[in-house]
């Protein structure tokens, strides 16, 4: 089974190859990291190519389980549905997830199926009837405040043009 190196285990090492002093060999640098030489001469060649973080990105496509999307995860509780433990054990590792994920998910679409409340025709009825009663309510407050307002020009206009006289 082979192992699997990091990324900056990667670069660490072909840093390690690139800078090492002329009495050390690459095979005397692979045994001591444990790993073998012709895997560190790739990692060499592909950092050489400025290949070296896409080999990572490339193998890491796992996701953690509180990034799956809602039809993801649909899909996920289908397939498990009519599997065994131990073929949903093997689906999970697959996947990157464990199985009580999945319960979780499962209890999660059952609760926010049931919670979800349709509206009748008649609360419809009633929701629309307030809110035209609200917006009557709103023209006659806002031509009230337009009337208010002109008044006060008004009141300022004729200040301006008959000023009153202060009895002494």
């Amino acid at each position: 089974m082979s192992k699997k190196f990091t990324n900056s285990f990667k670069i660490q090492a072909v840093e390690k190859v690139l800078l090492r002093d002329k009495n050390t060999n690459v095979r005397e640098i692979a045994d001591s990291l444990g790993v073998g030489y012709s895997t560190i001469q790739k990692w060499v060649v592909s950092s050489k190519n400025n290949e070296l973080t896409e080999i990572e990105t490339m193998t890491t496509t796992e996701k953690r389980p509180q990034d799956w999307s809602a039809a993801e995860r649909l899909n996920i509780i289908i397939k498990a549905a009519g599997l065994n433990e131990e073929e949903l054990n093997s689906l999970c590792r697959v996947k990157g997830i464990f199985p009580h994920h999945i319960d979780k998910w499962k209890s999660e679409f059952s609760s926010d199926s049931q919670s979800k409340k349709t509206v009748s025709s008649s609360e419809t009825k009633h929701l629309k009837s307030k809110v035209k009663n609200l917006e009557r309510e709103l023209r006659r407050k806002e031509k009230a405040l337009a009337e208010t307002a002109a008044l006060l020009v008004l009141q300022k206009k004729v200040n301006e043009l008959w000023p009153q006289e202060e009895d002494d």
